[in-house]
């Protein structure tokens, strides 16, 4: 089944390559702008996905795709990379799969020269991460040579 995280994931992602939500049998869209702010998503995105989760009607889809937000948040739905672009898709966890990837109608996709959409990211975590790394490969180094050192003297 696919979490609500993972849907709101799935929008952010094709919302980064311009794809809209389609609503109301097709006579409103919804595209925010911008999707991330830093570490979160948006304010615009935040609103955008309070408003697909309350349609009363629940006919809130992706430009590109059959299946509505409302469906992909029940057990018949789960999130798996795209066989084509990596990008997230719905896939049915029983019987056939969904008709087509969103980027399917995409112009020039993938595209390893872009920047692929991502999710939020902590500066801060992500920098943590790299000081980590360097520290350990500066202790890797250091014993390394020490190691050298020794093997040199004896």
């Amino acid at each position: 089944m696919a979490t609500k995280q993972e849907v709101k994931q799935y929008l952010a992602y094709w919302f980064q390559l311009g794809k809209k939500v389609v609503t109301s049998n097709g006579k409103e869209s919804f595209l925010p702008q911008p999707v991330l702010q830093g570490d979160r998503y948006s304010a615009e995105f935040e609103e955008c996905w309070q408003k697909i989760l309350s349609q009363p009607t629940g006919d809130s889809y992706l430009e590109g795709t059959h299946e509505t937000i409302h469906e992909l948040l029940t057990p018949a739905w789960e999130m798996s990379p795209c066989g084509r672009c990596d990008m997230p898709v719905p896939i049915r966890t029983l019987g056939m799969p969904a008709l087509s990837c969103p980027c399917n109608n995409l112009p020039n996709w993938p595209n390893t020269e872009l920047p692929s959409p991502r999710s939020p990211i902590s500066n801060e975590e992500q920098l943590r991460v790299i000081r980590a790394r360097l520290q350990n490969a500066h202790k890797i180094s250091a014993t390394s040579k020490e190691h050298e050192l020794n093997n040199i003297q004896v």
